[in-house]
Parts: structure tokens; sequence; C-alpha cells
């Protein structure tokens, strides 16, 4: 299989397949196109040649694409069900979709304010944007409290993350846990230990790895701030 996604620095939407299927052990192959390209010019174009959404990211396994990260997942657990991309006791899994779907439909304000940056260290615009938006502050207490009652069921299970072993749920808020890490965002004392452990879980670690190794500034994802230093 080969998995089609945007900078490492940038693109949270990309992390969440990457890191489940890198957390997981589910082989695959990485192909990057840089947003350098610009999203409205070489980039939109490469990706018409690969989805119709021209979006990262899409999967593509043999004859078959999937494109959006919700797919994609629901794809990997029909593909290998044994891997653990969803809980396996319905109940559970039905919460772990259902926290996923609010996160891919929601948050408007979060993204918008706090983009994904894992390479930056900002908390004065994290401070600056709980105190002028907020809805901001609405989005960090309601993923607050998302965590937290999952990990309180999670402990009747075992396991660090939110429905015991590392799967679909925990890949989706990986990017959370980044943004909170880089825009010092608040959170309750199990939340923020929980963020710590997610990003230093296999998947989430490697997908940073990548993207403080990329060095690669794009204006248009960073309005708020001049390129950092050459290194």
């Amino acid at each position: 299989m080969q998995l089609v996604i945007g900078n490492k620095n940038y693109s949270s939407w990309s992390m969440r397949p990457w890191a489940l299927m890198r957390g997981l052990g589910i082989p695959f192959e990485e192909k990057q196109l840089s947003f350098l390209l610009g999203m409205g010019g070489g980039f939109r174009e490469a990706m018409l040649k690969i989805s119709p959404a021209a979006r990262v990211p899409v999967l593509i396994d043999g004859a078959l694409t999937v494109w959006d990260s919700l797919a994609i997942a629901e794809y990997l657990h029909e593909r290998f069900p044994d891997k653990g991309v969803w809980p396996r006791a319905l109940p559970a899994r039905t919460r772990a979709r259902s926290l996923c779907a609010e996160m891919h439909s929601g948050f408007a304000a979060l993204r918008q304010h706090c983009p994904m940056n894992v390479e930056a260290s900002l908390p004065e615009a994290g401070q600056r944007a709980l105190a002028e938006q907020p809805l901001v502050r609405r989005d960090i207490e309601r993923i607050d409290q998302m965590w937290s009652d999952a990990l309180a069921e999670a402990a009747n299970v075992g396991g660090p993350f939110l429905f015991g072993a590392f799967g679909a749920a925990d890949a989706y808020f990986a990017p959370v846990a980044l943004r909170v890490r880089t825009y010092a965002l608040p959170l309750s004392p199990a939340s923020a230990a929980y963020a710590e452990r997610l990003l230093a879980a296999p998947g989430p670690a490697a997908w940073i790895a990548g993207a403080l190794a990329e060095h690669e500034f794009v204006p248009e994802d960073e309005p708020y701030r001049k390129a950092p230093p050459a290194r």
C-alpha cells in the first residue's frame, strides 16, 4: 500500500492515518507532496492525478484509492481486522468512532487559530487565541472532557490510551496533542499526561521525528511569523 501525505510539519490530516499505520505495524510506502508546490497550483494538479478530492491523505492499495482520513481508518479496519484499528467491544468501538467523527467535523476555531506546527513553540500565540477567541477555549475544554471521560473508562480495561491500546481514536487526536504542546494550551492533569504519552507512542513519535527533519517553511501555513533561521 502507498500513503500520499503532505508536509509532516503542517499536515494534521496526513498524520492521522500515517501514525495509525506506523503505530499498528501496518506496512506502507510513503509518498510525500510538499505544500511548497502551492495549494492552488502544482500541489492541486499533482493531487488530481491521484484523487478527485485533490487533498491529502490518500491511501492507494492496488487498484483501489481511498481518500479522507476517516474512510482510510475504516478501510484499514476491514483490511486488517486483527490489528486493533478500533476496539473489539462494540460499546467501546462505537464510542471511539463517535469521538473521531466529532474531531473530524468540529473544532474549527482550534484548527483556524492554532494550526498544527510541529517544530514551533508558540505559547504567546496560544494565550492570545485563548484570550481573544472564546471558541478556542470552548474547543479545548470539550477535548479535555472527551479525553477525561474516555481515559476514566479505559482505566477499567488497562492500557495508557483512550480505549486501552493505541488505535484510531488516539491517532485522530495526535495532532491535537501537538497543538497543545506548540501553543501551551491548558488541560487537566489526566489529559495533559495522556497527551504526552500519546506523542511518545511509536507512530506519533516517528511522525514528529520526520517533521523535525523537513526544514521546509511554507509561508501560507504560517502567516503569523517569519521564516525561522536557517539550520
